[in-house]
């Protein structure tokens, strides 16, 4: 009986002490694989990749005072506007703040005309804007940023070159 005893102490000492030395070593604690601290990018599209983590919180403001909370579980897709963000993952601990800086806001904006549409980048980079009638291209377009040109299709699409 005193045997028994003296092997479930022991049990609870290891596994005390196992636990213990996770939490110690930062087991716990999310793994940022990217992006890197400080990062600044011309993509509105940014993967993260974090292990250990639930959540993902980013805001504008260092204080997290109106964050956007993004579920990793989720696979969630969000737009970021060009500016700096604070970011953190959280899961049973959490990253430090970091920060990640948008330098380009891809954007284009259709005016109806008599002919079909007049197409404006609106963004602060230059496109390459594919017109289409259907599924058929019509027309392929360089517009630098505030450029427009005139466009009949029904379908618009502008990527960065």
């Amino acid at each position: 009986m005193k045997n028994k005893f003296v092997l479930t102490m022991d049990f609870v000492v290891v596994v005390g002490t196992l636990f213990g030395l996770m939490w110690a070593i930062g087991y716990s604690t999310p793994n940022v694989i990217s992006p890197i601290d400080n990062y600044e990018t011309i993509n509105s599209s940014i993967l993260f990749s974090i292990e250990n983590a639930d959540y993902l919180y980013i805001d504008k403001n260092i204080n997290f005072t109106n964050p956007i909370e993004v579920n990793l579980k989720d696979n969630s897709k969000i737009q970021l506007e060009p500016g700096v963000y604070y970011w953190k993952a959280v899961g049973v601990r959490q990253t430090e703040i970091k920060t990640l800086t948008i330098n380009t806001l891809v954007s284009l904006k259709l005016d109806k005309t008599e002919n079909g549409f007049n197409v404006v980048n609106s963004g602060n980079v230059n496109l390459n804007v594919e017109v289409y009638n259907g599924s058929e291209l019509v027309d392929e377009v360089y517009l630098e940023s505030e450029e427009s040109v005139e466009g009949s299709g029904d379908k618009f699409i502008g990527g960065m070159k």
